[in-house]
């Protein structure tokens, strides 16, 4: 793997850390929340984020 991809896949989990550490019990509620959502509006939800992060990307680069 390229030093870009670790390097990005630190900062997720830098982002990930800070958003446990700044608001644990909002992250909290939020999972709970997720757990009642249909498969079928995860897996769009995931997908979009996907489409937005590519894009976010070729604009970045």
């Amino acid at each position: 793997m390229s030093a870009d991809l670790w390097a990005a896949l630190c900062l997720v989990l830098v982002l990930e850390g800070l958003l446990l550490f700044a608001a644990p019990g909002a992250w909290r509620r939020m999972a709970e929340r997720l757990q009642d959502l249909p498969e079928r509006s995860l897996r769009l939800y995931g997908g979009g984020m996907v489409v937005a992060g590519l894009i976010a990307l070729q604009f970045v680069r």
